[in-house]
């Protein structure tokens, strides 16, 4: 009965800390992703380049590849008539060009750029790259949505990191309270040694073993949960999961057994040196 409970009283802790190291990674992920995120936003921001109607398709192929060469450009994706016709039918509707001789919708070029150059000056000097060509009739690109969007991603930004840092710090707090209680249920055998003359060195010695087992364990099954959790949120999301950093999440899975480890021991011989000198009277407190 009593080693059931014993066993019983292991396993909770091993799941709390688990759970815990769970939240702990996944706090990591999405921390060291927000760039990869905030860049994903900025580069699939079009900044459009409207040719003159006297350019053929042949002039804005030769021009794309001219453009796809410049330093601040991601990706440029050609825009034909016969698809800018259809962009304005699906917005305006089939009759909109009944008013028109003849079609008045241009070739064009959609450009994605850098994420570095994503500003409102950047912005600027790319609209008179853009512009300086003969072909080019117009180059047009939303500053007041680009002054906004930097400024809601670094907002963003902000307050994930200061949620990130809080749920850290309750991490910590959770696995160091965990192994704490489990350590403190053993205050009678502790005192006990004492009395018999063992040192603190022969005290903490088998507390830190289990200690270190106890976050070893919860950080294998965090870890393995974690695993788990990016398997399914690859499958449900599909060429978004090729924004995150793969190479981060076997540091991650490294950085969660480790402090699964090293908070359990520490907090196992703090607690330890703490019983050993308690008094009497205090154990039943």
């Amino acid at each position: 009965m009593v080693r059931r409970r014993l066993v019983r009283s292991y396993l909770t802790s091993v799941i709390s800390i688990s759970l815990v190291l769970l939240l702990m990674a996944a706090a990591l992920f999405v921390w060291s992703n927000t760039k990869s995120l905030s860049d994903y936003f900025k580069e699939n921001s079009v900044v459009s380049v409207i040719l003159s109607g006297r350019a053929t398709e042949d002039d804005a192929r030769e021009l794309m590849q001219k453009v796809e060469n410049l330093q601040f450009v991601s990706k440029v994706t050609f825009i034909s008539r016969e698809q800018g016709l259809k962009e304005m039918e699906e917005l305006l509707g089939k009759d909109f060009l009944d008013v028109f001789a003849t079609s008045p919708i241009p070739v064009s070029l959609d450009v994605n750029l850098k994420s570095d150059w994503f500003s409102k000056d950047s912005l600027k000097v790319v609209k008179q790259i853009l512009g300086a060509e003969p072909l080019v009739r117009e180059v047009t690109c939303q500053e007041s949505l680009v002054d906004a969007m930097n400024s809601n991603l670094n907002t963003i930004a902000l307050v994930v990191a200061g949620i990130i840092i809080i749920l850290l710090v309750i991490s910590v707090a959770l696995i160091a309270n965990t192994v704490r209680l489990n350590i403190y249920s053993k205050r009678f055998t502790i005192h006990t040694m004492r009395l018999v003359g063992a040192t603190r060195r022969f005290i903490r010695k088998p507390f830190m073993r289990q200690a270190f087992w106890q976050g070893a364990i919860s950080a294998l099954i965090a870890d393995g949960a974690f695993a788990l959790l990016l398997q399914y949120i690859w499958r449900h999301t599909g060429d978004m999961f090729g924004l995150f950093k793969k190479e981060l999440i076997i540091p991650i899975f490294v950085i969660v057994f480790v402090a699964g480890v090293l908070i359990c021991m520490c907090t196992a011989a703090y607690m330890v040196n703490k019983l050993s000198d308690i008094s009497k009277d205090d154990l039943y407190l």
